[in-house]
C-alpha cells in the first residue's frame, strides 16, 4: 500500500520535467527509427525493382535472345543465356516465356514448358509495356521486372521476367535494423541526459519552487500588494509597467478596470525618476514629487537578480494622507497637553492650599479642597455610574477635562446608560468615533460666546443596539455640505488638508455594521446619531 502511495503521489516539478522530457524524446526517437526503417525498406524495394526491370530490359534486347525464339528448340538456346544472366546479376530467377506465357527458360528445369505463374504478363504481352510488379510466383512472393521481347519488326514474340524474392529483401532489411536500433538507443540516452539537464536548469531558474508554491506565492503577493494602502508600481528593465495596485490607480485617477501592464511608465508618470534609478542602481527614499497636481512622498528602489538590475519598484503616498496622520497625532498631543495643563492647574491648586495653610487660613483651605474634590469626585462617580465600560468612561472624562480647558459646557445626558462593550466589537473604534464627534463639536462652538458653548453627549445600550448622540450649539451644517457630508472631507476650518474626522467616523461605523445620521438638534446646531447593533 505504501508503494502504491509513492507511485500516485504527485511528483516534483524537476521529476515531472525529466520524465516527460525523457518519454517525449524516447517516443520521438522510436518514431523516427520506425519511419526511417519503412522509408529505407521502400527505397530498397524501389531500387531492387528498378534493378530487376533493367536486367529484364537488357536481356530482352540481346540479339541472341531474339534469335533463340526462332530456334527449333528455344529452351536449348535461351536456358543457358538466362542462367548466365541470373548468376551474373544475383537475381533469384530469370524467366523467358513466349506470347502464351509458356516458359522457355527457368532456374528450375522441371518447370520449363509450363505456364508462368502470377498472372501479371498481360501488360507486357498485350500492351508492350516494361514495368515492375509484385506477385507470388512459383518460387514465392517476389519483386519482378517484366518487359516484352520483340523481333526486328517490333512484333512481340515473348516476355522476360527477372525477380528478387521478398524473403531475400527481408534479410537485407534485418541487416539494417541493428544499426537503426543503435541510433535510436543513442538518441534516447542523449534525450534522457538532456531532459535531466533541462529539468535541473528550470528548477534552478524557479528558485527550487514547485508550481503550487509559485501559484500560492503569486496569490499571496497580489493580495499583499493590494492590501497595502501605499501606491505601488513596478517596471521592467525597458521601463514598462509590470504591476500596479489599486491604490496606485486611485492616486493616478485611473479607472479600476484599466490594465496598466505593458504601458511605458513615462506615459503614466512623465516626471518619474525610475529610469534613473535603474541606470544608477541607487535607492531614492522619501523624495517629494508632484503627481497630477498633488504632492506625494515617493520611494524608488531598483530590483536586482543575480546582481543585475532587471527593473525598479516605486511606492508613494499623497502628502495629504501623511498630513492627516500628522493631524491625528497632533490631536493626541493636544490631549497630552491638556493633561499637562490640568496637572499644572492642580499644581497651582496645591500651591494655593499650601499658601492658605501657611497663612493659617485653615477654614478657607478646607473649603477649597472640599469644593474641588466634590466636583471632581462627582464627575467621576457620575461617569462611572452611567458608563461602566472603562474605555468609554476614560474618553468621556478626558473630554470633560478638555471642555473645561476650552471653557465649553460638556453635558453627559442623565439618561445615558452603558455597560461593558461586547468583546467582538472593536473598542478603539468607539473611542475614535466619540472623540472625533466631540472634538468637532468643540470646534463648532468655539466662536460662540462662552455662555453659549454647549455640547451634549448621549450614550445608551437598549439591549439590541448601542446609540450615541453628539449635539452642539454651533451654527450647524448647510444643505450644500449635508449632501456629501460623510463621503467627502468637510471642514469649517481653513486649510486644504482638514475634514478627515467625519470620514473616519463614517468608516468606523460601517466597519461596526452600524448607521450614521445627521439632523439639527434642540441646541440649534448639528446632532449626529449613531446606531450600532450589538451583534456586530
Amino acid at each position: 500500500m505504501k508503494g502504491l502511495e509513492e507511485i500516485i503521489r504527485p511528483k516534483s516539478l524537476q521529476t515531472r520535467l525529466f520524465l516527460y522530457g525523457a518519454l517525449f524524446v524516447s517516443l520521438l526517437a522510436i518514431l523516427i527509427g520506425v519511419l526511417f526503417y519503412f522509408t529505407m525498406t521502400q527505397g530498397i524495394e524501389q531500387q531492387v525493382g528498378r534493378r530487376a526491370l533493367n536486367i529484364a530490359v537488357t536481356t530482352a534486347d540481346r540479339p541472341d535472345v531474339r534469335q533463340g525464339f526462332f530456334a527449333e528448340d528455344p529452351t536449348e538456346v535461351l536456358q543457358p543465356i538466362a542462367e548466365t544472366v541470373r548468376k551474373q546479376t544475383g537475381a533469384e530467377y530469370v524467366v523467358i516465356g513466349n506470347t502464351e506465357g509458356i516458359r522457355y527458360a527457368h532456374p528450375v528445369p522441371d518447370r520449363i514448358g509450363k505456364k508462368m505463374v502470377g498472372d501479371d504478363n498481360e501488360r507486357a504481352l498485350l500492351n508492350g509495356e516494361s514495368y515492375i510488379s509484385e506477385a507470388v510466383g512459383s518460387l514465392g512472393p517476389a519483386l519482378r521486372g517484366k518487359t516484352p521481347v520483340t523481333d526486328g519488326e517490333g512484333n512481340i514474340i515473348g516476355v522476360v521476367s527477372v525477380g528478387f524474392l521478398k524473403t531475400d529483401l527481408s534479410s537485407i532489411f534485418f541487416d539494417y535494423i541493428d544499426n537503426i536500433a543503435y541510433i535510436v538507443l543513442a538518441s534516447i540516452l542523449l534525450g534522457v541526459a538532456g531532459s535531466g539537464l533541462l529539468s535541473r536548469s528550470i528548477k534552478k531558474e524557479l528558485f527550487g519552487l514547485e508550481p503550487a508554491e509559485i501559484a500560492r506565492h503569486f496569490t499571496e503577493r497580489s493580495v499583499l500588494i493590494e492590501s497595502v494602502r501605499e501606491a505601488i508600481i513596478m517596471v521592467n528593465s525597458e521601463g514598462d509597467i509590470t504591476m500596479a495596485n489599486s491604490a496606485a490607480r486611485d492616486v493616478l485617477a485611473l479607472p479600476e478596470d484599466e490594465d496598466l501592464a505593458g504601458c511605458p511608465i513615462q506615459d503614466v508618470l512623465p516626471n518619474t525618476l525610475l529610469p534613473r534609478v535603474m541606470e544608477t542602481g541607487e535607492k531614492m527614499l522619501d523624495r517629494p514629487m508632484e503627481i497630477h497636481g498633488k504632492k506625494a512622498v515617493v520611494n524608488r528602489i531598483p530590483i536586482r537578480v543575480d546582481g543585475r538590475i532587471v527593473g525598479a519598484v516605486s511606492s508613494f503616498r499623497l502628502q495629504s494622507d501623511i498630513d492627516r496622520l500628522t493631524e491625528e497625532l497632533s490631536q493626541v498631543k493636544q490631549y497630552t497637553e491638556a493633561l499637562r495643563a490640568q496637572t499644572h492647574e492642580y499644581h497651582n491648586f496645591l500651591y494655593t492650599i499650601s499658601g492658605l495653610i501657611q497663612l493659617n487660613s485653615l477654614d478657607e483651605a478646607l473649603s477649597l479642597i472640599h469644593e474641588e474634590t466634590e466636583a471632581h469626585q462627582s464627575l467621576i462617580s457620575f461617569v462611572m455610574e452611567r458608563l461602566q465600560d472603562p474605555f468609554l468612561g476614560g474618553i468621556v472624562i478626558g473630554l470633560f477635562n478638555r471642555a473645561k480647558e476650552l471653557k465649553v459646557q460638556l453635558v453627559l445626558d442623565e439618561d445615558s446608560a452603558m455597560g461593558e462593550l461586547p468583546e467582538h466589537l472593536e473598542k478603539s473604534f468607539f473611542v475614535s468615533i466619540l472623540g472625533n464627534l466631540v472634538t468637532n463639536a468643540f470646534e463648532a462652538v468655539e466662536k460662540n460666546p462662552e455662555s453659549a458653548r454647549v455640547v451634549r453627549i448621549f450614550i445608551l445600550d437598549n439591549g439590541s443596539e448601542i446609540l450615541i448622540e453628539v449635539e452642539d450649539s454651533g451654527p450647524g451644517i448647510t444643505e450644500e455640505v449635508e449632501i456629501t457630508l460623510f463621503r467627502e472631507r468637510i471642514s469649517t476650518k481653513s486649510g486644504s488638508d482638514r475634514g478627515y474626522g467625519l470620514v473616519t467616523v463614517a468608516n468606523y461605523v460601517s466597519e461596526l455594521g452600524g448607521n450614521l445620521y445627521y439632523e439639527t438638534g434642540d441646541l440649534g446646531g448639528a446632532m449626529f446619531i449613531i446606531s450600532i447593533p450589538k451583534g456586530g
